[in-house]
């Protein structure tokens, strides 16, 4: 009987590392000179020849859709045992200088799931780990993995049985915590007041735990000189946070001067950031002064910095190291095509929707250019960790564009939020964060009829922003809080009704064939019925 009773819908992806018993195994089933080939590595005496090792039993017993091994042996080697399996499996070869090297055990096991978690399919994956074969040490990193980061099923297997091993802990809810209850406790103050009451974050909304303690840490920042990294997705507000910390610094009433680098092509940022000298390049008419020089006094904002080319990181480095016995803040950089430096005081804020940390395994940010920068670093959260702010965000938002639309049409009536639409707003998890909510509010208020606007509306924007990708998964939706499982029905039934006579051309006897209903006249009631212009 296998472990599993029931089959699980999941693709079920297996996960191990190739061990001595594994190998032992295949000797004692091999020809005499791959026997002694597989002895000579690793070793021990020969099992009996029914012994099948760790992987080969647990892959008799339970069924997985794919399978991936890692292996410290030569290739050629695990090329063998590879071929030894009756399943297909995928083999990731890996160096380590010993059994023990936790650091490299981790960065192979890291690399490998962080590939799996990255795939499209990832959430329909059940992730299982095989903790017999292998070292010790591997054991423990994936015991630490698949209970972090990547929640994974434990099996373990001796002799001809195979099990699911219970671990009776859970490090992000047991263990962490604890650890980390007297840092929170310190770092409490920081979230003693909203944005609104405190000195230059007044355009900063919300009143959850996440953005106070985000909006307290870049208040301590901002009053001193020290460089700032901001990391968040897309959209949560990093750039209003910049200005926010600009507003409440000593530097208030100096420039603030804003360089997106992903915006800025890469033979040109140079010159933005430093400057120019006439005739410095095809098109340098006058001299030119950069960014830096610009923001003397005040602060330099360094947008998606994450995407600046390693030849221009380097520049930065040494822009960013001040001079000994210098002020902490002071640059000394060259203009492209000068002969000399030029000094200027500016405070560094950066800012990155990138992980800065892979980036830097990956060779693609320098190390050192990192830790230059993020003196402090403020994580921002995004919408789907502060649900509490959603609804006030969209409702600043909204004013916003009511204000916009009152200037631009003589007679324009406010739109706001229904009811529905509200509930709607506050679930959805808005991967685009403010800068999508703001979008689909636009766009619902331009395409609107009424000054409400529905929860039709804005599904209707969010489908249209998405560009035809679904806005939300069907299943998910949260009950209560005025679902209605018939609203829901009706909207989608809609969507497909519009599709359908989009693309028959508003033939409906073409699109009832689309849609698989079997004649005009069904389709014409449910057009009618559901208010769809047959057009």
């Amino acid at each position: 009987m296998r472990t599993n009773e029931v089959i699980n819908a999941r693709r079920r992806l297996l996960v191990a590392w190739i061990g001595h018993s594994d190998l032992r195994a295949l000797a004692a089933n091999s020809p005499a000179a791959l026997q002694k080939e597989i002895l000579a590595r690793v070793q021990g005496e020969l099992p009996e020849k029914s012994e099948t090792g760790p992987i080969r039993t647990l892959l008799d017993r339970e069924p997985f859709d794919e399978v991936v091994l890692l292996s410290t042996y030569p290739r050629e080697l695990t090329m063998h045992y590879v071929g030894s399996l009756v399943q297909r499996v995928d083999v990731v070869q890996v160096k380590l200088p010993n059994p023990t090297d936790y650091a490299g055990i981790y960065e192979a096991a890291d690399g490998v799931l962080r590939k799996i978690r990255q795939r499209a399919d990832w959430p329909d994956i059940e992730l299982c780990l095989h903790l017999s074969p292998g070292t010790p040490a591997m054991h423990a990193i994936w015991l630490l993995l698949g209970k972090t980061r990547y929640p994974a099923t434990f099996y373990e297997t001796y002799k001809k049985t195979s099990w699911i091993t219970q671990v009776p802990f859970d490090l992000t809810l047991d263990v962490i915590p604890e650890i980390l209850l007297d840092a929170d406790r310190r770092l409490s103050h920081l979230a003693a007041h909203p944005p609104g009451d405190l000195l230059g974050f007044e355009d900063i909304i919300g009143d959850s735990q996440a953005i106070r303690l985000a909006v307290g840490r870049a208040q301590r920042a901002a009053a001193r000189g020290v460089s700032v990294l901001l990391l968040g997705e897309s959209g949560t507000g990093k750039e209003l946070f910049a200005e926010a910390i600009h507003r409440a610094s000593p530097r208030r009433e100096k420039p603030l001067v804003a360089i997106n680098c992903a915006a800025v092509a890469a033979n040109l940022l140079e010159s933005e950031l430093f400057g120019h000298k006439k005739g410095a390049f095809t098109g340098a008419d006058r001299d030119r002064a950069g960014a830096f020089q610009s923001a003397d006094g005040g602060t330099l904002f360094l947008d998606e910095v994450g995407e600046c080319s390693l030849d221009l990181q380097a520049k930065l480095l040494r822009v960013l190291q001040p001079p000994d016995d210098a002020h902490p803040c002071t640059r000394r950089f060259r203009p492209v095509g000068g002969d000399r430096d030029i000094a200027a005081d500016v405070r560094i804020v950066a800012a990155t929707n990138r992980d800065l940390h892979e980036a830097v395994r990956q060779r693609q940010f320098r190390e050192d250019l990192f830790y230059r920068m993020s003196v402090i670093t403020i994580p921002i959260p995004p919408l789907r960790e502060r649900r509490a702010d959603i609804v006030p965000i969209a409702a600043r938002l909204l004013e916003r564009i009511n204000t916009q639309f009152r200037t631009e049409e003589r007679g324009y009536h406010d739109k706001s939020l229904s009811d529905s639409a509200i509930a709607f707003v506050k679930r959805h998890d808005w991967p685009g964060n403010v800068r999508q909510l703001y979008n689909v509010l636009l766009q619902a208020a331009v395409m609107s009829e009424g000054n409400s606007l529905t929860r039709s509306d804005i599904i209707s924007a969010l489908g249209e922003i998405s560009a035809g990708r679904p806005a939300i998964d069907l299943r998910e939706h949260a009950l209560g809080n005025g679902f209605k499982l018939e609203d829901l029905l009706n909207d989608l039934h809609r969507h497909y009704l519009r599709r359908a006579m989009g693309e028959a051309h508003g033939v409906k006897s073409r699109a009832a064939r689309l849609l698989g209903i079997d004649n005009y006249q069904t389709l014409d009631a449910q057009l009618k019925r559901l208010k769809v212009d047959g057009e």
